[in-house]
Order: C-alpha cells, then structure tokens, then sequence
C-alpha cells in the first residue's frame, strides 16, 4: 500500500481509445460532534483531492455525493470535468449518484435519473422495501477523439433490503440494455450474492474478472478506514456488456498522508469500447 502526499498514480488519465473507468462510494458529509474523525469530511476531503488529482479518470461514477461534495470533486478533478445527477429525494435533494466526466474528451448526448422502484419516473419513490429512495443515473457519451458512443450508468444499491437489491439489479439490466455500456456502484453485494448472479447471468460481466491485467490484489472494498483484507468481500462494481474490452483493473488502497479517502476503495479500470459503437 501506497501512502504519502503525492506519487504516480495507480492508473492515471489514459490516452484514446481507452477509457480510465471508477467508481468510488464517497462517504456522504459527516461532521458532527458524535462522528469518529475517520469519517468527517474536512478530515478526507485533502486525500479525496489527492486521489483523483493523480487518477484523473476519464469517468467517475460516485455514491453518496451531496452538492458540495460534488463540487469539491468537480474542482479536484479541473475544468475539463462535468457530471449530471441529483439528489435522490423527491425535490431532488439529499445524496446523489453523479456520473462525472471529462468533457473535452467525451461529449454528453443526453442523460436521465431514474428511480429504482415501481414508478422510475417518479423522484423519491421506494416500492421494493428500500427506506430510503434509490436511484440510477445514465448518460450517454459520444467519444469525442473515436466517435464511439457507449453508455454509462452509476447507481447505489440499497444495504438492508435483499428484495430492493435484487429488484434494482432486474430494473439496472433493463437500463443498460445491448450496450456497450459500463455500469459502476456500491451494490452492497458479494460476488455469490442474488444480486449479482442477476446481474451477470446472462448480460453485463464483472471488468475485474475479465480484465486482461489486474494491477493489484482482490480485496473487499468496505474497508471503513482500516487496512484491507483478502478475505472481505468486493461491494463496490465495474460492470461491463459482451464486446467492451477491459484492458486493467485494480482496487485503489492508496492513504494520502495517511488519510483515507472514505470508508470504502476506489475500483478502477481501462476499457475499451468495440469499433461497432460507432454511431451516426
């Protein structure tokens, strides 16, 4: 494990056709007086910049975002950065699945924020026993320097209920549909869980199993400020459609001057969209 201030990056920003790939839960704000330090964001937000300074990826898919949060991510990242989603409350408040992006090299077609429930079009609605609203969040990119257009969906799945996980992994497939699509999350799920059999059964792959390269060990990504372990289960998912290319894949357990970033690893990978995405 890395630590330190500043060093090369795990990953870093990746030249065309690849595609640099991450999903991070970021720990929402937690700054009272009763919150151990770990978890305050003034304490993680240097390491949080830190991380994404030296990664730069071309793609983030984030969980638990409040606004100012999603700004301090925005201003880590630089000016080529942008990122569509909202809250998940019904006026669109609370903490978000924002998708940012780095927007001199990927044009945003168009983008939608839906609700992982009975009635997706309806902000805040919880039907599968979830207590709280969750959501998923789709943009659609046009490569600026290939011309491919692929599709990226980032979601948060909820940690209680079994039922809304699996619903959600159902109503997720629908929404990625025939691809080439990458979907990232905090699934709250192992890899022998309903969940993810749903998920992978006959649609998206896991990018960590089919990575031609896996830069680091496989540990479980809930980590909650602690060392990582072998033995912990991966929560936190990169998946990927049939045709997508996963170049490398790593779990990211660098401390920034001794810091974690939040209480839960960044995945990363590098992906390649198929030549067939190519679209008018």
């Amino acid at each position: 494990m890395a630590d330190g201030n500043a060093g090369a990056p795990l990953i870093g920003r990746v030249a065309p056709p690849a595609v640099h790939v991450m999903t991070l839960n970021i720990r929402r704000r937690m700054n009272g007086l009763t919150w151990r330090k770990a978890d305050g964001w003034r304490h993680r937000a240097p390491a949080v910049r830190a991380l994404l300074r030296e990664e730069q990826p071309t793609i983030a898919g984030m969980q638990e975002v409040l606004p100012d949060q999603a700004d301090a991510v925005v201003a880590a990242l630089g000016p080529r950065y942008r990122f569509v989603g909202r809250g998940h409350g019904p006026r669109a408040t609370g903490e978000g699945c924002p998708l940012f992006y780095d927007g001199d090299r990927l044009e945003l077609l168009d983008w939608e924020q839906t609700a992982l429930s009975e009635y997706p079009h309806e902000a805040g609605s919880r039907t599968w026993g979830n207590p709280i609203p969750r959501i998923a969040v789709t943009a659609r990119f046009r490569d600026r320097t290939t011309g491919l257009v692929f599709t990226a969906v980032n979601t948060h799945l909820d940690p209680f209920s079994p039922r809304s996980r699996v619903r959600s992994a159902g109503a997720l497939k629908a929404i990625v549909g025939d691809g080439p699509a990458v979907l990232t999350g905090d699934l709250n799920a192992g890899a022998g869980s309903r969940t993810l059999r749903e998920m992978l059964d006959d649609g998206l792959r896991d990018a960590w199993t089919a990575a031609e390269e896996r830069v680091t060990a496989s540990v479980g990504t809930f980590v909650n400020y602690r060392a990582p372990r072998r033995d912990r289960a991966r929560i936190d998912w990169i998946l990927v459609t049939p045709g997508v290319i996963v170049d490398r894949a790593a779990i990211n357990a660098r401390r920034f001057a001794g810091v974690w970033p939040s209480d839960h690893l960044p995945v990363q990978a590098v992906l390649r969209v198929p030549e067939e995405a190519r679209r008018r």
